[in-house]
């Protein structure tokens, strides 16, 4: 393996010059986060061209367990939530900061100002017109309970404490990655507080959500190619422990000329390119909810902070925009940009109808429980506005589907619907959002439900995942990998073939 940007010392990561730059301006908004970090990129690409025989000798055919989710406790055992969270204080180079304060200020930002005075932000710092609390003018929750995780220690004894995170799945989403080869996807670790695994209200799953940057944008995707090289040999390796330390390597070191995966930069730092995030799903008080997060570092003159900082859940606009009965004063802008977007959610394919929210229309929360979130009971049964812009946008495209079906549908693109309001629902047009058991209610990787695998006990995935989401993502994979016409005419692809590099 070559790693030749990074060197070890004492535990702590050091770059050299050729490293990303950890330093980016101080000040100025948020930098854009890849659109719908669920549905973008190459894998909205039609794979109905045949691409080389599964059977050809040089062809790419994918174990899933190993390439795209992993879950193997044998493997997981490399990973920890102090060295991740280790990781990125190295990477800021604060003075004085340490993984608990780094964590404390994190969780403090769910209390009411001025919490535990440890600094940043806290979720009544913006008021709602009726006193309550918000984030960027719409409902936030405040306080919550997970805020009394800024009074813990998750570090000491992990192996026993139950305010200690355990890792419960790596995710593979190379189906994300730009079409035009501005990144390489997304790149993700799971935790879960292991209070959550015998406690119901003490439940909350963390995941780091890396978008890995292109170090060759100029090739296009075809620089990206490396990465999912890694990705597939991973297949090949019948050593569980060697798997792991190839992915402990790919998220901590880095690959080739990839920075590694666990980058403060990957995660919301960087301001010139599309970044990822940090997601939270928090059980540990009704209505369960899932809130973003991103890691920035932030500069006045010479002194530096490094934090979490609340941002809007991506592609999640707030229900009350479906409202037929409250009025919000984005609501009509809100109407137009749906209804302009009807065609596309017409699409009569469950991997590629889409709906590109806006930022202003973002929610700080999506919540998947009650029915703050849920589109098609905001929208209710009787006329308003929106459902009379929809269906004359229906009727002039000629479709037989409903206002309601729309709703559905970008419900189902929501992280609330993605992970519970969607299961089992029908979307018109003869399309079934994936469902599954009550074992998975609310996650897709189970922190509560295990399984034997051909390695040992790993953490067992929802049915949806495994059934409908993975297979995809796999076909994505390995048409990329064995040149399937489908990718032919993006940037740097024309002469890729199949086989081994």
């Amino acid at each position: 393996m070559h790693f030749p940007c990074l060197l070890a010392v004492a535990g702590v990561v050091v770059f050299s010059a050729c490293a990303q730059s950890v330093e980016p301006p101080s000040g100025g908004p948020l930098s854009p986060v890849s659109v719908h970090p669920e549905r973008r990129g190459i894998g909205l690409l039609p794979l109905d061209a045949p691409s080389l025989d599964a059977s050809a000798e040089k062809a790419y055919v994918l174990d899933p367990r190993r390439s795209l989710v992993v879950t193997d406790e044998v493997i997981l055992a490399r990973f920890s939530f102090a060295e991740v969270m280790e990781q990125l204080v190295a990477q800021a180079k604060v003075a004085k900061l340490t993984p608990l304060q780094f964590y404390q200020e994190w969780w403090d930002t769910q209390r009411r100002s001025p919490g535990l005075s440890l600094g940043g932000a806290h979720c009544d710092d913006q008021l709602l017109a009726d006193g309550t609390s918000g984030l960027n003018g719409f409902s936030y929750a405040c306080p919550r309970a997970e805020g009394n995780q800024a009074k813990e220690d998750p570090f000491t004894s992990p192996a026993t404490n139950l305010a200690a995170y355990v890792p419960i799945g790596l995710i593979n989403r190379f189906d994300l990655a730009a079409k035009d080869g501005r990144d390489c996807g997304e790149y993700r670790i799971i935790f879960a507080r292991r209070s959550g695994m015998t406690q119901d209200n003490s439940r909350n799953l963390i995941a780091f959500e890396s978008v890995l940057p292109n170090p060759q944008p100029k090739k296009g995707v075809k620089g990206c190619r490396d990465v999912a090289l890694f990705w597939a040999k991973l297949s090949k390796e019948s050593d569980a422990r060697e798997r792991a330390d190839e992915l402990h390597d790919f998220y901590f070191e880095g690959y080739k000329d990839f920075p590694p995966v666990l980058h403060i930069d990957n995660l919301g730092n960087a301001q010139n390119r599309p970044t990822g995030q940090v997601r939270t799903n928090q059980f540990m008080q009704a209505l369960w909810t899932l809130r973003e997060f991103r890691v920035r570092k932030q500069c006045a003159g010479k002194t530096c902070v490094l934090r979490f900082v609340p941002d809007t859940v991506k592609d999640s606009p707030a229900g009350v925009l479906f409202s037929a009965k409250t009025i919000h004063a984005r609501q009509e802008d809100f109407i137009q940009l749906l209804s302009s977007q009807v065609g596309a959610l017409t699409v009569n394919d469950l991997f590629r109808f889409e709906f590109v929210s806006d930022a202003r229309f973002d929610s700080g929360q999506s919540r998947s429980s009650g029915t703050d979130d849920l589109y098609t009971f905001q929208m209710g049964k009787g006329e308003s506005p929106l459902r009379t812009r929809v269906q004359e946008r229906l009727d002039a495209l000629g479709s037989t589907l409903t206002p309601y079906q729309i709703a559905a549908r970008v419900q189902a693109l929501s992280c609330a619907g993605c992970h519970q309001f969607s299961t089992g629902v029908n979307l018109g047009g003869g399309l079934i959002w994936p469902s599954k058991s009550s074992s998975f209610e609310f996650v897709h990787v189970s922190e509560r439900t295990y399984e034997m695998g051909p390695d040992g006990r790993r953490y067992a995935i929802s049915e949806a995942l495994e059934g409908f989401f993975m297979p995809q993502r796999q076909q994505v994979l390995e048409a990329y990998l064995n040149g399937a016409a489908s990718f032919s005419a993006l940037p740097g692809m024309a002469e890729e073939t199949g086989g081994e590099d």
